[in-house]
């Protein structure tokens, strides 16, 4: 069937500047053209995933507004931030690679010479309205304005939490280019950014940045910002590579055997971003558990440990009912019962891959965590495994 868009009239002229556009036009022609675009809408690797949350509304009710479960999704007291400089900024990674987590899925890679910033979130609230919706749990760690130049802004969706309308019309006043998947430069454009700073990519279609090369690779998810999910712009998970170093953001995605190919073509990689929050039983196919975002590091790295994993979106949005501090504890547990090394920085705090890593739970004292079984990943020997490691966790 042909997909349908209503005509930007009638109720159509009171929509917010910030639910974005649909694509249309040549831009539309293109998207038409994916070969992961049929019958109206992107498609997902793996086959269809679930968008909305499965099982009753009553249950996932008492999950949400239960009394403990409530306490349990926000800290105990204030989240520490790192209160970054200029100056921790300014100087140039002693390696080549260096990542600063601003919280939740932001991320400024400082590789190879070139400033790479991850969906970037600087609003308040992730949410299409300045008075309603999920309010950070911790404040950005220094101003947009003094991060300073940024080569290129990646986009790994439209979704609030991750495509930020403030943060982006701040952006669009800077000389930065932008890396965004198939269909989202419609809502940059309407929101001010010139159409020649736009490198708007198909799955597996690369850009070149200054000395790097950065390339949209496939991910588990959806879309949408308005009343309706029209499933018109694509979602991805990104590459960036450059001369001696090379990163993978995941975006958010349900864990899918795509990451081993991920990993078999632009892999190994000296860091990965990982989103391991905001998932529940209510939607498992979009978002990634710890365990599956460790497994997710793994595959990416060829089946064995290797490089640095940061975990993402977690701990500065309450989008979920699993407690608050319960992926960082899980993610730390489950890269130990392989031999992962994991990355665990107070946001705000830069750190550099090739050199010592934060590592500290810095979030004791804050947690309410009921209990502490989680599942790990297995490791098995294999062609990149570590020899003799075989690591069974709690199933």
């Amino acid at each position: 069937m042909a997909d349908f868009r209503p005509p930007r009239s009638g109720l159509g002229v009171l929509r917010p500047a910030s639910f974005g556009v649909d694509p249309d036009g040549e831009r539309m022609d293109r998207i038409r053209r994916s070969p992961h675009y049929r019958d109206g809408v992107f498609l997902n690797p793996g086959g269809p995933a679930r968008t909305r949350p499965s099982g009753s509304a009553r249950d996932a009710a008492k999950v949400f507004l239960g009394r403990e479960s409530r306490l349990a999704r926000a800290p105990r007291g204030t989240v520490p931030v790192h209160a970054t400089t200029v100056a921790d900024l300014a100087r140039p990674p002693a390696g080549g690679l260096r990542l600063t987590w601003m919280g939740h899925s932001s991320v400024l890679a400082e590789i190879d010479g070139h400033r790479v910033l991850f969906d970037p979130v600087w609003g308040e609230r992730c949410s299409p309205f300045p008075f309603a919706g999920p309010r950070r749990l911790h404040p950005v760690p220094l101003p947009l304005a003094a991060l300073g130049p940024v080569d290129v802004v990646v986009i790994s969706h439209d979704h609030y939490d991750h495509l930020d309308l403030p943060t982006i019309k701040a952006l669009a006043r800077t000389d930065t280019l932008f890396a965004v998947p198939l269909g989202v430069g419609a809502h940059l454009e309407h929101w001010g950014v010139r159409a020649d700073r736009l490198r708007e990519l198909d799955w597996h279609e690369s850009a070149r940045v200054g000395d790097l090369t950065l390339t949209a690779t496939p991910a588990r998810h959806f879309c949408g910002r308005g009343l309706r999910n029209t499933q018109h712009t694509l979602w991805a998970s990104w590459v960036v590579a450059g001369p001696d170093h090379r990163v993978h953001h995941s975006g958010d995605t349900g864990y899918f055997d795509g990451f081993r190919e991920i990993g078999a073509a632009h892999g190994p990689f000296d860091a990965t971003m990982i989103q391991i929050g905001a998932y529940a039983p209510f939607w498992p196919d979009i978002h990634m558990t710890p365990e599956e975002g460790v497994r997710a590091h793994l595959d990416l790295q060829g089946g064995g440990p290797a490089g640095v994993l940061l975990p993402i979106h977690w701990g500065t949005f309450n989008l979920a009912p699993h407690p608050w501090a319960e992926p960082g504890a899980w993610t730390l547990a489950a890269a130990q019962a392989v031999g992962q090394r994991v990355a665990l920085p107070v946001p705000g705090l830069p750190f550099e891959p090739g050199g010592d890593v934060p590592r500290d739970p810095w979030w004791t004292g804050l947690e309410r965590l009921p209990h502490h079984d989680w599942p790990v990943p297995r490791l098995t020997p294999g062609p990149t495994a570590t020899p003799g490691l075989d690591l069974v966790g709690e199933d």
